[in-house]
């Protein structure tokens, strides 16, 4: 039994992604949330598995990210749900920078 294969999508150039300002993007018809802190870069679902906001319109501290409607909390590293009311994670997916653009990994393509 084999992994399910992925695709690495071109998804924005660096300097597209501000330090504390999440971007929501649409990538292969995949609603994700890409965040830049310090140097580092990551990306998430963009639905917050509680009430269906923009994960991309909330608020970034650190490595966190608070939901926009009932201010629910998530580790943008591991995607895990830190706070009240959220307590289904959401996703992440592996990125990569090419040049001066940054890629994500988006499984089973």
């Amino acid at each position: 039994m084999t992994a399910p294969q992925g695709t690495w999508h071109e998804a924005c150039a660096l300097d597209a992604v501000k330090e504390g300002e999440p971007l929501g993007l649409e990538i292969a018809g995949a609603q994700l949330a890409i965040y830049r802190v310090g140097a580092d870069f990551f990306a998430t679902g963009n639905i917050c598995s509680h009430a269906e906001a923009m994960l991309s319109d909330g608020l970034l501290d650190g490595y966190e990210i608070e939901c926009p409607l009932h201010n629910g909390r998530f580790d943008i590293r591991s995607g895990e749900a830190l706070t009240s009311p959220v307590e289904i994670d959401i996703p992440t997916y592996p990125v990569r920078i090419e040049g001066d653009r940054l890629q994500v990994y988006l499984p089973g393509e």
